[in-house]
Parts: structure tokens; sequence; C-alpha cells
């Protein structure tokens, strides 16, 4: 009798723990695709070096290496993304988010021995984990989250950038968001994990906005922002760029956007300067002790789009502002730029091509005079930095889950750098098409042909470019 009451209470006990379990709500939502892309020159350098060569200490020269015209590459590729909302009360949730098995099929993660176990049970990476509460006050959102999701996807890092610890509270007045934001971009406290004698050497961020959406035609926004980035302070490298070593900046920033639609024609447009100062507070490379830079960072993007149905045609324009090597005493570049989630062609400022494929080498300049190949701007490095950028593009829409779509871009460097002899970037041909399998099923077949610019020509004109082209199926689900 005794183990009947045992067992009885038991069962009980289960019944109440699940009770409770149960009175949680979760909800899921996704996306997962698996790819295959294929490009056909991972350098645009298309000389076949037997040799290249420095200048020793002696003034003679070394060898350094051999080098070869760059290979194609091949390979496929996945990613799953869940996002996981436990409503634990109406107002109250905890909200996560994970990537896994993010990677080519068999290939090596970074760092990784592929042969290892361990390794391979190491598939999945956590990004958001933050508590959304909405009280009678406004919500407040406390722990992981997205960074940097501001106002158009220019600029932005929030779909495919890095997450930060924040605190964030938001607040709505009618057709007026109100939002303030404190974040940790970065933390170098003496911890369990990090011995640092140095203090107060963090990256930090505020910023505050505020959005006008009186309906859903129309949204204009504005935000500030403040970074403290300390992080340089005990930097005893020689000159990361854009920051020097032993350098404290302070950074302001004013951000508007706006987004209109009037009729078939959507409208988007984005602007973002940052400005401050970066004092030396010990003796540099360059700059001594007390000395300081004046930051003046611009970008600017627009977006048209007119939309008929059938057919549809538009033209994005975007500038990033590049640092001026004849300025020594300003940075004019390096602190804004496209973001990781601007992805306008398939190789130039190509996120995704640039995550799996790698950046694209040009021909690159020692002080020596020597060539080397590791010249790798931002059109083949994947975020959009020290550039213009222009495109034209337009599709049609055949029957209603095939969308056909082509566009042509061009870009050329804001400011050149002193071992460079041109500014042209080049010219990119992308053409896609996407058909919609189900509602949320769609699979992608598209190529893209780059036109290689001078710039990469690096500081001799004689240098010989390969142009460049890439191939891409992709399969995305979406839940």
């Amino acid at each position: 009798m005794k183990r009947f009451w045992l067992v009885l209470l038991s069962l009980g006990l289960v019944l109440a723990f699940s009770a409770s379990a149960m009175a949680v709500d979760v909800k899921f939502s996704g996306s997962f695709y698996a790819a295959g892309m294929y490009q056909d020159k991972t350098t645009f350098s298309n000389t076949a070096w037997s040799k290249y060569y420095i200048t020793n200490a002696t003034g003679g020269t070394t060898d350094t290496g051999h080098g070869s015209v760059g290979a194609s590459t091949a390979f496929y590729y996945q990613r799953l993304r869940l996002q996981t909302d436990f409503i634990v009360s109406p107002g109250l949730k905890l909200v996560t988010r994970f990537d896994a098995l993010d990677r080519i099929w068999g290939g090596v993660r970074g760092g990784d021995d592929y042969s290892s176990e361990a390794s391979e049970r190491q598939n999945i990476a956590f990004d958001w984990a933050y508590i959304s509460y909405t009280s009678p006050i406004g919500l407040f959102e406390v722990g992981y989250m997205a960074d940097n999701g501001w106002g158009t996807v220019f600029g932005n890092n929030a779909i495919n950038g890095a997450s930060i610890g924040a605190i964030t509270y938001t607040v709505p007045v009618g057709p007026l968001f109100f939002n303030v934001k404190i974040g940790k971009n970065q933390d170098f406290s003496n911890s369990a994990i990090l011995t640092n004698n140095v203090t107060d050497n963090d990256n930090d961020s505020y910023s505050a906005c505020l959005i006008y959406a009186p309906n859903k035609d129309l949204q204009i926004g504005l935000l500030g922002a403040y970074k403290r980035v300390a992080g340089g302070r005990a930097d005893t490298s020689v000159e990361p760029y854009p920051m020097p070593d032993y350098l404290l900046a302070y950074a302001y920033s004013v951000n508007p956007y706006a987004k209109a639609k009037f009729g078939p024609i959507a409208v988007e447009a984005e602007v973002n300067y940052a400005f401050g100062k970066a004092t030396f507070e010990y003796d540099s490379l360059h700059y001594p002790h007390g000395s300081s830079l004046d930051i003046a960072n611009l970008s600017a993007y627009v977006n048209a789009v007119a939309d008929f149905g059938i057919a549809y045609v538009g033209g994005t324009f975007a500038y990033v502002s590049g640092d001026d090597p004849t300025t020594s005493t300003k940075i004019e570049g390096g602190l804004v730029d496209g973001g990781v989630d601007f992805t306008p062609c398939l190789i130039m400022f190509g996120y995704e091509r640039n995550k799996y494929a790698g950046p694209i080498a040009g021909y690159g300049y020692l002080p020596s005079g020597y060539l080397v190949g590791s010249l790798g701007p931002a059109p083949a490095g994947g975020v959009m930095s020290n550039a213009w950028f222009g495109q034209v593009k337009g599709g049609v829409r055949p029957i209603a889950a095939l969308d056909i779509n082509a566009s042509v871009s061009y870009a050329t460097a804001d400011k050149k750098p002193s071992f460079v002899n041109s500014s042209d970037y080049g010219w990119e041909v992308d053409v896609t098409g996407t058909y919609k399998l189900t509602n949320n099923l769609s699979y992608m077949l598209g190529g893209a042909y780059f036109f290689t610019g001078n710039y990469y020509k690096g500081w001799s004109d004689s240098n010989v470019l390969n142009n460049d082209f890439l191939l891409i199926n992709k399969l995305t689900l979406t839940f």
C-alpha cells in the first residue's frame, strides 16, 4: 500500500510540473537554406607568379614564396536559423535565436579539425537570448539581441551581423515611437577569462531614436548615437586601421531615414553622419601624446522601385566615405559602412559569397615596391566601404510563382589609397530567377559576371586582371 501511494504521489507531482510547463506558450519561426555555389576565380590577379620578393634588412631581396593564378571554387553549404519565443504570460516572453549547421558540406570550420568528433558536435551558435517585457509604461528588452537594425537595410547588421548585449526601452505615443538603448560592444574588464590590468578601456554605445509612422505608406525616423571606443587605449600594435594605437575615440552620429509609397512607387532613403574626436593618450608611432584626429564619416543611400505587378523597375544609389590619405589629422572613413545586411549583388558587396567563399584578392603593394597578392578592398570583401555604388534593376513575373530579376551595377572608390593607381572597382551584371514551390519553399537559380576594375591592379598599370563569374542555386524554407 505504501508503494501504491508513493507511485500515486509521484504521478501527481509529474502532472503538477507538466501543468506549470504547459502554461508557457512557445512559438517557433525561422528559416533553412541549402545552396550550391561555383566561383570561377578566387583572385583577380592574372599573373602566374614564379616568385615575388620583399626587401630585407640588409637591402637585398628575399624570396617569400610562389604563387599562381586564382583557382575556381565550388561547394554546397547550408544554414538552419531558429527563433523561439517562450511566452510566459501576456506581455512577458523570453526570445532566443540560434544558427545550426551553418557550414559547407563536409568542410572544415575555422580552426576545426574535421576528423574530431568533438568538433563535429559544435554545430549550434546562439545569437539572441533576451527578456521582452511589455509593461504599463512601455516595452523593456534586456539581454543579447540584434544590433544596428535601424531604418532601411543599408548600414544594418541585424540579420547577418553579430548580436550585442543591450538594454532597450520603447514607448509608443500615437503614431510616434520613442526608443533608447544602452549597448556593450566590447568589454575588457579583468575577469575569470581575461587578465587585464588596464581599467576603463571598453567600447560602449548609447542611442535614442524617434519614429513617426502615421500610416503603412509613410515612415520617418531620426536616431542619435554616441560611442565611446576605448579598446585602443592599451593597444601596442602598429596602427590597426582606422584606429591607431593608444587611441581613445568619442564618436557621435546623426542617422535620419524615410520610407514612402506613392501608388506603385516605393522609395526609401537613409543618411548616417558620424563625427567626433580621437585622442592619443601616449606617444604613438606617428603621433605625439595629446594630439588628436577629427572624425568625419558619411554614408548615404536611396532606393526606388516602381512595381506594376507583372513587371517592376528601379534603381539604387549608395555612398560610404573613405579615409583620405592626404589628411593626416582626420578620419573620414572606417567608422560607418554599408552593413552586412546590404547585399545588392551576388559578388560585389555580397555577404553570403564572402562568408562562404572568402574575400577575392587583387594585386597589393609593400613599401619596398615588390608584388604581393593581398589587396582585398570593398567589393571583394563583402561589406561596402570607401565606395560610390549605383545600380539599375528590373524584373518580370510571368506567373505568380516566378520572379526573374536582372541588374547592372557599378562601383568606384571614394578615396584612392596611395598604393593604388585607379578608383575603378568594376561593373557587375546579375540575373536571378526565384520560383515559389509552395508558400514557404522557394528555389533560386542565379548567375553574376564581374568586370574587374583597375583598382585591383594595385600599384602597377601593367598588372593583368581576371574577370570573375559566379553561379548559385539555392533552396530556402521559411516557417
